[in-house]
């Protein structure tokens, strides 16, 4: 009998499926049990519940209570906490790193008690959280790299058969470069010391947030921790559709699953930690936790949607439609962790780019684009950057 023809489409179809195999998603009703094989504590789902990130935030300030023991410095209360979260912005992103590397050269950077780091601020964080020693490392990657650097695009045929428009191994190899096993080593001796590192992605099968705690991982020393890591970098920076997700083995009671994980900025642009955090802090302690807070947030974007004359295309509409959106997103983030410091009594900081930078952008990652945009930043920061106390109190 002469096979039956298939139609285009469908050939297309078992063509994709053949060519992008993946082991099974976590069912739905698994997803809050899915863990990573030998580091239990690697994560949290804070849209499910608070417990295990407020047991961890518990055992964090004991160890820093600890640290402080040995040194002859415990008082009845911690000490400040300055914290810094570090938002998405693509290449943008080299906002971030020229400030914070001003800001070691005017003097006055602190040592951060927590560090968050989601989308482009992935690849800033780690380098922030370890000080100003790795100035050099965040100078690299957001001043000296190009589109060639970060990704690879596929030809036209090749994306039909693929997971997303470009692929991300030349942004793979820069990670491998510099996130080593001696940075896991010196993150987990941070971790010891109380302090927290904290990078988001999105995990697509469940569309739902992840807040990884990096520390934990690197202290973990479990097999495979390393690569871990720098996939868990390497997924908060993939844009659904323009580059290939990131894939995540997990298990769940012994069973072998795998996540779809990609940029964090699906969801939140920058975040903290959750709004009821210290709350629920205070009632497990049966007192009001006594301890004082900076929040320093670093928007790798405006405050003001820019104008855009938008060609009557397509992908032009839809491009300028989602930029929109999260322009939006971005600044109810901010507002969101602007009421949370008036609620928690914390000292709110914001940077982000003023209207007074108007260097032209042309391609993602265009190298000259990113190096001015460095500089303008690191110059802010030598200077002693004019940090804006709410998101209202917008500069020119």
């Amino acid at each position: 009998m002469k096979p039956f023809p298939l139609s285009p489409a469908a050939s297309l179809d078992l063509f994709l499926q053949a060519c992008l195999p993946r082991k099974e998603a976590v069912p739905a009703a698994l997803t809050d049990n899915a863990v990573i094989p030998g580091i239990p504590n690697a994560r949290y789902r804070l849209d499910y519940g608070l417990a295990p990130f407020l047991q961890d935030a518990v055992e964090s300030n004991k160890r820093e209570s600890e640290v402080l023991a040995r040194a002859g410095m415990l008082h009845s209360f911690l000490p400040l906490a300055h914290m810094l979260a570090v938002s998405g912005g693509g290449d943008a992103g080299a906002f971030a790193a020229g400030l914070i590397a001003g800001w070691t050269t005017h003097g006055t950077r602190p040592s951060f008690k927590v560090v968050t780091g989601i989308s482009a601020g992935a690849l800033v964080a780690p380098f922030a959280f370890l000080g100003p020693e790795h100035d050099s490392v965040i100078r690299h990657v957001s001043n000296a790299i190009g589109p060639k650097d970060v990704f690879h695009s596929r030809n036209v045929l090749t994306r039909f058969a693929s997971d997303g428009i470009a692929d991300s191994k030349p942004l793979s190899r820069l990670l491998a470069t510099y996130v080593t096993a001696e940075i896991l080593t010196e993150i987990a001796a941070e971790y010891a010391k109380g302090r927290i590192l904290l990078i988001g992605t999105t995990d697509l099968d469940s569309g739902r947030p992840v807040t990884w705690n990096m520390g934990a991982i690197a202290e973990s020393k479990a097999p495979g921790s390393l690569d871990l890591f720098r996939n868990i970098m390497l997924a908060s920076m993939s844009i659904p559709g323009a580059v290939s997700p990131v894939m995540i083995d997990v298990e769940v009671d012994g069973e072998q699953f795998q996540e779809m994980h990609v940029d964090g900025g699906v969801i939140t642009q920058v975040f903290l930690y959750p709004p009821t955090t210290i709350t629920e802090l205070s009632k497990s302690n049966g007192a009001p936790i006594r301890r004082e807070r900076n929040f320093y947030v670093i928007r790798n974007g405006t405050l003001t949607p820019q104008w855009s004359g938008t060609k009557r295309r397509t992908l032009s509409i839809g491009g300028r439609a989602i930029s929109t959106l999260i322009q939006t997103q971005g600044i109810s983030d901010l507002e969101r962790i602007y009421r949370m410091a008036q609620q928690d009594e914390a000292d709110f900081n914001l940077a982000y780019i003023g209207s007074d930078f108007d260097f032209p952008h042309g391609q993602n990652f265009d190298g000259e684009y990113m190096r001015s945009l460095f500089d303008y930043a690191f110059q802010l920061g030598a200077q002693g950057y004019p940090w804006q106390k709410s998101p209202h109190s917008r500069k020119t």
